[in-house]
């Protein structure tokens, strides 16, 4: 006899909470120690130090024609690797609009340009010591690091490295990161590259927490946020892919209530969004012009910008140890700052939607200033980025955050930016802002990180700094 009740009815699915109600306090706590399980901050020096003495490391320029498994095709006169792997370095077309209907100033350039394609993974890897979450760092090689050896995520890869297309060694610890257990994982999200430098990049940022045992390395040393905070007031010390990673890292909202409202935020990014129209294509590199092609190096017809060079390069502790690359290498010292202000009580940060060539989708969230000073010197007052006298003539006492940090290593050649957080008052820094800039909190730009393409490289960074500031200990304590 058939039955009326219907089919069976599986039993329902256990729900979780969206939030691990406990992470923000682990993460507090975290950049509450300033001293760690396995090194102290004031001994992450005497290690770096070592690693530099106990590897050999070697980068020197050389003619393009030296540069072995890299050639400049027929006919494109692209720069590309016999493998049709890594990268390449081709032109870029760059139309640009400022007006929902196209009817906005235009502006135009060429410019080579770094084509990557492949998504690479930047992973830290967590652990808890005594009760406190650590971090693991790797003092890594990068060719284009002022001082070689930077403190860089667990794992630094692209899709090429970690499938061997140089031959190379396996990548340690990849296998926490490829395939995650989700319950161990605190962030992951893609996230944007220069798009001034790169097309179309992104990196899968990552921190995955482990409980298991890590086979102990002399490369890589745990340290807490609070640790990490400390060393991100140092010039030139952890590298911009760890400090990507760092700046998603959910720290718990210390200052609720904000200027604007989180809704209100993202209807005016995506108002910027719509209003700004960017043609990008992609051309030539031998078509591109204002460049000129020499035997050692592409450049601008003026010296400004950046130039492309080739390097021969030796890092024992690399997957492998010895190649040649071109690399990217910018015209002089940038800047990157945030103007800052508090509106009752909540300190609050001016941003920017900046329209880039290589973005995915016409304009990222960016500092007040971004930009090389030198570009600009040979023009008048009225044609300079906004707020960068602000920002060059800032009195010293309104410094809140000031240091010199290295952009990407892998892909560019001793590109350094100078990041600071300035105290600003109404006249430099008005209540309504021109367009293009808004005020908003650092936690409502942290929230932000938690999904990809909205906040530029360079604000990443300065977030990551801001969290540093907010983490470390007052004098006397």
């Amino acid at each position: 006899m058939s039955s009326c009740l219907g089919p069976p009815v599986a039993s329902p699915a256990a729900v979780r909470p969206r939030e691990d109600p406990g992470l923000a306090d682990r993460i507090a706590a975290s950049a509450a120690a300033h001293h760690g399980a396995q090194l102290r901050t004031d001994e992450v020096h005497a290690w770096l130090a070592e690693r530099r003495t106990a590897g050999e490391f070697r980068v020197e320029r050389i003619p393009f024609g030296e540069l072995g498994e890299w050639r400049f095709e027929p006919g494109t006169g692209n720069l590309v690797h016999r493998s049709g792997r890594f990268f390449t370095v081709e032109g870029l077309h760059v139309v640009e609009h400022d007006g929902p209907y196209g009817d906005g100033p235009r502006r135009e350039w060429q410019q080579p340009v770094i084509r990557q394609p492949e998504v690479g993974i930047l992973g830290i890897l967590a652990k808890e010591f005594d009760g406190v979450l650590h971090f693991l760092m790797q003092a890594k090689m990068e060719p284009g690091n002022r001082n070689l050896l930077q403190l860089s995520p667990t794992v630094q890869a692209t899709r090429s490295n970690y499938t061997r297309a140089h031959r190379g060694t396996d990548v340690r610890l990849l296998d926490h990161f490829v395939r995650p257990d989700p319950d161990r994982v605190i962030v992951d999200v893609l996230q944007s590259e220069q798009g001034s430098w790169f097309f179309h990049k992104c990196n899968r940022n990552m921190v995955v927490e482990t409980t298991g045992e890590v086979a102990e390395s002399a490369d890589f040393r745990w340290l807490t946020l609070g640790q990490i905070a400390a060393l991100l007031h140092e010039d030139d010390l952890i590298n911009m892919n760890a400090r990507s990673v760092l700046s998603c890292v959910p720290y718990p909202d210390t200052a609720p209530g904000a200027l604007h409202s989180d809704g209100q935020l993202l209807s005016w990014f995506t108002g910027e969004r719509s209003r700004h129209d960017v043609h990008a294509q992609r051309i030539p590199l031998a078509a591109v012009r204002g460049w000129k092609h020499g035997v050692e190096a592409i450049e601008h017809e003026h010296g400004r910008h950046f130039r492309v060079v080739a390097v021969s390069v030796r890092g024992s502790n690399r997957e492998n140890v010895s190649w040649t690359q071109p690399l990217l290498e910018p015209v002089g010292l940038g800047i990157a700052a945030f103007l800052v202000r508090e509106f009752g009580g909540v300190p609050h940060v001016l941003v920017n939607a900046r329209a880039e060539g290589g973005f995915l989708d016409t304009v990222e969230l960016a500092p007040t200033v971004q930009c090389t000073p030198g570009n600009y010197a040979h023009l008048p007052v009225a044609d300079r980025p906004p707020f960068l006298d602000a920002v060059l003539g800032a009195n010293p006492s309104r410094i809140r955050y000031q240091a010199i940090q290295s952009e990407e290593g892998g892909r560019f050649l001793c590109a350094r930016s100078r990041y600071l957080a300035v105290d600003a008052g109404s006249a430099e820094a008005p209540l309504v802002p021109p367009p293009g800039f808004v005020w908003a909190t650092p936690a409502q730009l942290r929230a932000l990180t938690r999904h990809g393409h909205y906040l530029n490289v360079q604000a990443r960074t300065l977030l990551a700094c801001l969290n540093a500031v907010a983490a470390r200990p007052r004098e006397g304590m």
